[in-house]
């Protein structure tokens, strides 16, 4: 008797604006199963800037379509705009509970055992990504003074900073969602038996031992990671110490001369900040999931916000390579960033060209412009020049692009 497979996969995309929402719904012939991947914000989607609702009609849509029931749930990372949906602390989380998926995925730096011994390599890591996210928390209470900075800069530390805070309700009710069904803490190179005639790949992130760039460190310095963890704590302790100075500073008339050295200092001081929320970003952005799955003939990529970090080391895999090259359907790498999806990768897949090209390469990009980085230097997301890329050799979709809607929709017959 054959093996009970998928004849079809559809691919929704929710325009939350800055941040990512996917149900992947798989027909048999016997009914649907359906797979959510992340679901959460940290800026509206223009249509929706003046609503406070969108993100419950996005959830209400979810269980219309699913039915009431998932079965997969996939968390691909901490940051904000991918699970900020789950949190308790608004309604969402409780509607998305009440789906009961089957199956919990998060990457291994959420499983609780990890974190048992704060001595060791994996340990000291976790430690830090904790300690990270209490820096971006003191980083955006710090851009709300205006004598800090410009607003574009003010602004900028403000939306990294919120993004890397995290969020403490979502993390315990996706937790809590596991313990009630099958919790999944993955890294690359694992097989998930989540859904019948379904093979999924875990692709990322490696674990700390995988990753070639981190044992060579470790071989040079047994302490790097103690050390790795001493900065972001101390940087952390540093910023509680000096928010209440900082808040409590008196306003007194200045010389000229006076005024424009602080002046300088400021900004230099907002810069500093603003390069170290980026470094924490791309820090927390590769422990991303990264799933492939193999549905029939089809392939669908889903890498989260993962970057060149983790790439690296999937990409140095030749059997994942041959994998990789017939991709059907590419998520955009961490909302149209140009270092989530790195040249090597691009090159891989066979399937991208002009619009006549047999089985055109399918690219979804859930985004919002004008949230992250700057065109003058050259760190805007979505990227133009990658843009440009997608709209020329694939079946490019945006979510705030011509065709922008509550959701986009992409199906295969497998």
């Amino acid at each position: 008797m054959a093996a009970i497979a998928p004849i079809a996969v559809s691919v929704r995309m929710y325009n939350v604006g800055f941040g990512d929402c996917f149900l992947l719904t798989f027909k048999y012939a016997q009914g649907a199963r359906h797979m959510l991947v992340d679901f959460g914000s940290t800026a509206p989607p223009r249509y929706a800037s003046k609503k406070t609702d969108y993100m419950e009609r996005v959830a209400q849509d979810i269980k219309k379509v699913c039915a009431g029931k998932l079965d997969v749930l996939v968390a691909t990372h901490r940051h904000r705009d991918h699970i900020s949906g789950f949190g308790t602390d608004v309604p969402t989380g409780k509607i998305i509970a009440d789906l009961k998926p089957d199956h919990v995925v998060q990457p291994w730096t959420e499983d609780p055992r990890a974190r048992a011994n704060s001595q060791e390599m994996t340990g000291q890591f976790l430690g830090a990504l904790e300690d990270m996210q209490e820096v971006a928390a003191a980083i955006k209470q710090f851009a709300t003074d205006e004598s800090l900075a410009g607003k574009q800069t003010r602004d900028q530390l403000q939306f990294i900073g919120d993004g890397n805070m995290g969020s403490p309700s979502a993390f315990k009710n996706l937790r809590e969602m596991g313990q009630r069904s099958k919790a999944h803490y993955v890294s690359a190179g694992m097989e998930l038996s989540i859904l019948p005639g379904v093979k999924c790949t875990v692709l990322g992130p490696p674990t700390l031992r995988q990753s070639e760039t981190v044992r060579k460190q470790r071989v040079r310095d047994p302490a790097n990671f103690g050390q790795f963890r001493s900065f972001w704590a101390s940087q952390s302790l540093a910023m509680r110490q000096s928010l209440p100075r900082a808040q409590r500073a008196p306003r007194t008339a200045l010389p000229p001369n006076v005024r424009w050295f602080v002046n300088q200092s400021r900004q230099i001081r907002a810069g500093q900040l603003l390069g170290l929320v980026k470094d924490l970003d791309t820090v927390i952005s590769n422990t991303s999931v990264i799933l492939l799955l193999e549905v029939g003939k089809r392939k669908i990529l889903l890498p989260g916000d993962a970057q060149v970090g983790s790439w690296s080391y999937a990409l140095s895999q030749p059997e994942w390579r041959r994998l990789l090259a017939d991709v059907d359907l590419y998520k955009v790498g961490h909302h149209g960033s140009l270092n989530a999806t790195p040249k090597p990768l691009w090159a891989l897949f066979k399937n991208k060209g002009g619009p006549s090209t047999k089985n055109r390469l399918e690219t979804l990009c859930s985004t919002r412009a004008g949230k992250y980085g700057s065109v003058a230097s050259g760190t805007e997301v979505p990227r133009r020049v990658l843009v440009q890329e997608l709209e020329r050799d694939s079946r490019f979709t945006s979510s705030e692009g011509s065709r922008a809607t509550f959701c986009n929709e992409v199906t295969f017959e497998c």
